[in-house]
Formats: structure tokens, sequence, C-alpha cells
């Protein structure tokens, strides 16, 4: 029981980290915004993930990018 309470918190922090922060954001419905959102953050290209668009060329770009902010 306790174990499970353990891994139910440790799940719910990791949700509300900045990294889950950061797909929520960096997930877009066109390459259009998405374009715009990675030159914001000094991308010069985005990429598709599965049938949304991403900044950058790759997610350890976007990554790298969101960490410099």
């Amino acid at each position: 029981m306790y174990l499970f309470a353990l891994i139910a918190l440790l799940g719910t922090s990791f949700l509300h980290s900045g990294w889950a922060h950061a797909h929520s954001r960096g997930m877009y419905d066109s390459e259009t915004e998405a374009m715009s959102r990675a030159h914001q953050i000094g991308c010069t290209s985005v990429h598709q993930n599965n049938d949304r668009w991403m900044p950058c060329s790759d997610e350890r770009e976007l990554h790298q990018q969101l960490r410099k902010q």
C-alpha cells in the first residue's frame, strides 16, 4: 500500500515537472505555429511527433533550447 502511494506521488511530481510542461507547450497543430515557436527559442527548424508539430530539429534540441531560457 505504501509503495503504491509513493509511486503515485512520484508520478504526480513528474507530471508537474518542467519536462512534462515543456511537452505540453511544445506541441502544435500546424507547422507554422511550431516554426514561430522555434524562432522564439532559437531553433531554425521543426519536426513532426505523431500528428503534431514541435519546434527544433528533434526533441533533444528542443529541450536544450528550453533549458537555456
